[in-house]
């Protein structure tokens, strides 16, 4: 245990690409793409970039300066704009007071590309990639999310690398071998890149088997799992704690508060307990490594018996977020099951006057006033019926024998109500499929009343 701990703490040493704790003044420019495949159709420039402020204001000590949008026909080109507006933007920047460092919002710039524009800034200039992952480093409290982050890292470093190694070969011009030892940098450096992934794969191997013994014993008490997810701050945390009342739960206003899985334990209408699970938060525009890296968390929902889709419907982009969340649970190949029940859940209706769904089968609630909270419940318990494959029935019991203990045992108990009369008492029980074929025949006698 302990030479694994010592393993993992150096794994999760200093990491070269941290953009460090001290406060950060940004101007936030959003390359607007006026037409093309790059241009997403379900939003506008307006909302890209005040998700990219939201983005900066869940860090401490980061402050906004400047708001700029400016368009391009192609963002991918190594100054972004054309030369005019290049031109008119570094002016901007420049006569920013104090500024720090550019918030570039696109999904990812080249090594390249960041050092001519940093450059021609003379500050810092960071992507979505970079911000993101610096969200989630403030974020990470279990060593399973920050060996995810180390995870994510490693590409960034490839590409670091080889951008380096160019400019190196251009300074010298000369041998590129070091002390003769026929590898060159470049590949030494690969080598430790990819042995420093290897290991950083295997340590996450391990705790995904030590949560996959907790899942088995967790499945031997049969508590039905429901993964509640949505685009980041929807509300999932506060939902959670509505339904289970656990008032250690604190929902931060925020993007990314949740990293790690939590699971916590409430009651459905008819008294029986299911596991609620807290699950990270989707974006647009995530970095497809970035996810994937934090597949390791999110493989915990293909276990679910039931997901919970949360989306703020007050949010002027909630049709892109919908879309975002399902493309993503898509990939995650999850059961058909899964994906045919999901419930969908519309949050902070309390904020919309005279609020009716707009789509079929939409919940609407408030969880933050608890408003429709008992009819998600009933659904819920609807769907984890049909799910489990439990059912809720009452059997009569002869109290002199051993009926009652064994429910107890097998199954989730309700209600009893002794007839003193006769020495018998009815029973109210939730029962998997296969307990109640085992009860059946070993109490053949038994009377029972389906509902």
């Amino acid at each position: 245990e302990d030479v694994e701990e010592e393993e993992v703490e150096e794994l999760l040493g200093p990491s070269p690409l941290a953009v460090g704790p001290g406060a950060q003044r940004l101007a936030v420019v959003h390359p607007a793409v006026k037409w093309g495949p790059k241009k997403s159709p379900l939003t506008t420039a307006e909302l890209q970039i005040a998700e990219a402020v939201a983005l900066v204001d869940t860090l401490p000590n980061w402050t906004v300066l400047d708001k700029i949008i400016i368009p391009t026909k192609n963002p991918d080109k190594k100054f972004v704009f054309g030369k005019g507006s290049f031109q008119a933007l570094t002016e901007k920047i420049k006569k920013l007071p104090h500024v720090t460092a550019v918030f570039l919002n696109v999904e990812r710039i080249s090594s390249l590309t960041k050092k001519e524009l940093e450059d021609a800034w003379g500050v810092k200039v960071f992507d979505r990639y970079t911000v993101v992952l610096h969200i989630f480093r403030c974020n990470a409290r279990t060593k399973e999310a920050k060996l995810q982050i180390a995870l994510a890292e490693i590409p960034l470093l490839r590409s670091n690398l080889k951008n380096e190694v160019s400019w190196l070969d251009q300074q010298r011009g000369g041998s590129r071998y070091i002390m003769g030892s026929g590898e060159t940098f470049m590949e030494t450096q690969n080598r430790i890149l990819k042995e420093k992934e290897l290991k950083i794969r295997n340590a996450l191997e391990k705790l995904r088997r030590k949560r996959s013994l907790l899942r088995t014993q967790r499945r031997k008490r049969e508590f039905p799992i429901i993964s509640v997810m949505g685009y980041t701050n929807c509300g999932k945390t506060t939902l959670i704690k509505a339904l289970t009342g656990e008032a250690g739960l604190q929902p931060r206003d925020q993007l990314f508060a949740t990293l790690d899985i939590t699971a916590h334990a409430g009651y459905l209408p008819s008294h029986m307990a299911v596991i609620y699970v807290d699950t990270i938060g989707f974006l647009t525009d995530l970095p497809h490594n970035l996810v994937e890296s934090f597949s390791a968390t999110l493989e915990e929902v293909v276990y679910s018996d039931l997901i919970v889709h949360v989306r703020d419907i007050t949010h002027p982009e909630t049709i892109l977020q919908k879309a975002t969340v399902l493309s993503v649970l898509k990939n995650l190949n999850l059961p058909s099951r899964l994906l045919d029940s999901m419930v969908e859940v519309h949050n902070k209706v309390d904020l919309i006057e005279r609020y009716k769904p707009t789509e079929e089968n939409a919940l609407a609630i408030s969880a933050l006033h608890g408003h429709g909270l008992e009819e998600l419940k009933e659904e819920i318990e609807k769907k984890i019926l049909i799910a489990t494959g439990k059912k809720i029935l009452t059997v009569n019991v002869n109290l002199q024998g051993p009926q009652l203990s064994w429910l107890y045992k097998e199954a989730t108990v309700q209600e009893v109500e002794v007839m003193p009369e006769d020495g018998t008492a009815r029973v109210k029980v939730i029962i998997g499929n296969s307990a109640f074929g085992r009860y059946k025949s070993l109490f053949p006698n038994s009377k029972i009343f389906m509902p």
